[in-house]
């Protein structure tokens, strides 16, 4: 009997308990409220870098009210604690595997300040005043409620996940790879599903090292295996991937800093994947990447597309150096041109960052498959349906969101090789590990649809320089 089947019946009866898991049934009762999924995902934040000091979270330890982490400083010779930092442009560190690995330290969490005085991968060839030990390293550095207020304002209003993760141990192209299609793999040759291997720490297609910034379109730049664009498009489900267009700085394998890239609707880039993937062309779909313009033409009009991705731009992503400010005015603006949507009262938007940045996180990432999880990074859910204030401790990651997209709009279909009709070998059907939570706990579909919060899009803050 299959899990597409159980997923029907138990919409056709009104929400009979889905399946079971490491968290037990969840109930499909009112998930087809939602018809629009919108997932904001910005750039290189840890749990603890923005909320380790938010009431009632897995923050930062503390012993008799003072924060209790110290982590080793092999500059200076001592350990170094937690500390709020109000600066606007932050530094960072490295952020590929190796680092993930010093970082984590076998369970320490003791190796960020040692990764980020270590990286100096690129510095000459970028504006970031922190890389390589020009500075010193701000990885311990947090915020709060004074400095980030309205996204702490969407935490107390909405839902809260601490324990988000990132999909994968790696950097930016795996995770947005997962994000669209949950696996992150190369393929040796063209158009070949079978071709493809599984890699979380990949060299992007097309990119060398010490090259110009230039783009490469499909299908110098390639990704065969199956995405989740392929099963809605089967499903007659309407998607966009919304993209800021612009320059993107992440640099190939979570370097500290790069030449800058363009950054365009349809030539593939780090954060800009889906049109390097063959089914996307094969669809006919790639015109559904779009620029971010779009959102609030469709917002205003009561026209958003069942499932949409929202990413940044250089300027917008608060990925260093990049600002904090217009990172979180520029989600601001969206969330807010959703809420005044006539699609609002059908609409879930997760907002996520897709991965820790080098920046301090606490908690030991837990053991999944062979490519992750990564670290903790902020989770937010903002709907006429989440629960209030509430803090959702369940094991997440992006994967969370396809499994909700797949539930609320597919059937329950899984990118799944045995089913989905395209095989790839790819090692995990992510969707279904156990360890991973059920968004369906945040929303209470129950609860008369909440109204708009509308915050504004230049809040006071404490933040300088």
């Amino acid at each position: 009997m299959s899990r597409r089947w159980l997923v029907a019946v138990a919409v056709a009866l009104g929400g009979i308990a889905l399946g079971s898991s490491a968290h037990g049934a969840v109930s499909l009762r009112g998930l087809h409220r939602i018809r629009h999924v919108v997932m904001i995902v910005q750039e290189n934040r840890s749990f603890d870098s923005y909320f380790g000091t938010f009431p009632g979270t897995d923050g930062f330890p503390r012993r008799h009210g003072r924060v209790s982490v110290c982590v080793p400083d092999p500059a200076v010779g001592r350990c170094q604690r937690p500390y709020h930092d109000t600066h606007d442009v932050n530094g960072g560190g490295p952020h590929d595997r190796a680092a993930f690995a010093t970082d984590v330290d076998h369970g320490r969490m003791d190796g960020f300040l040692r990764s980020a005085e270590d990286a100096v991968t690129g510095c000459a060839a970028t504006d970031n005043p922190f890389c390589g030990g020009a500075r010193h390293p701000d990885v311990m550095g947090y915020h709060d409620g004074r400095d980030i207020p309205n996204y702490w304002a969407y935490a107390r209003n909405f839902v809260l996940q601490d324990h988000m993760f990132e999909a994968a141990s790696s950097w930016s192209l795996p995770e947005h790879l997962f994000l669209v299609s949950g696996w992150s793999a190369n393929c040796l040759v063209p158009l070949v599903t079978s071709s493809c291997q599984n890699s979380s720490d990949q060299f992007p297609q097309g990119y060398a090292e010490g090259e110009p910034a230039t783009t490469y379109p499909w299908p110098a730049v390639h990704y065969d295996w199956t995405d989740l664009t392929y099963l809605l498009h089967r499903a007659h489900v309407s998607w966009r991937y919304y993209l800021d267009q612009g320059l993107q700085p992440d640099c190939p394998r979570g370097a500290m800093a790069c030449p800058p890239r363009a950054q365009r609707v349809g030539v593939p880039g780090i954060w800009n994947p889906l049109p390097a993937f063959d089914t996307v062309h094969a669809d006919g779909e790639l015109g559904n990447v779009v620029a971010v313009n779009r959102l609030f033409t469709d917002a205003r009009a009561g026209t958003l597309p069942a499932v949409s991705w929202v990413v940044p731009n250089n300027n917008d992503s608060e990925h260093p150096p990049a600002t904090i400010k217009v990172g979180q005015s520029y989600v601001t603006r969206i969330v807010n041109a959703l809420m005044r949507s006539p699609d609002w009262k059908s609409t879930a938007i997760f907002v996520t960052w897709d991965d820790w940045g080098g920046f301090y996180d606490h908690v030991r990432p837990p053991a999944a498959d062979i490519n992750g999880y990564g670290f903790r990074v902020p989770g937010l859910v903002i709907s006429p349906y989440a629960r209030t204030g509430y803090v959702d401790h369940q094991i997440l990651t992006t994967d969370a969101y396809l499994k909700f997209i797949e539930d609320d709009f597919l059937g329950g279909q899984r990118l799944d090789p045995r089913t989905d009709g395209r095989p790839d070998p790819r090692p995990t059907v992510r969707e279904d590990a156990r360890i991973l939570g059920n968004l369906l706990t945040d929303f209470d579909f129950t609860q008369r649809p909440r109204a708009p919060l509308l915050l504004p899009v230049r809040p006071h803050t404490d933040l300088t320089g």
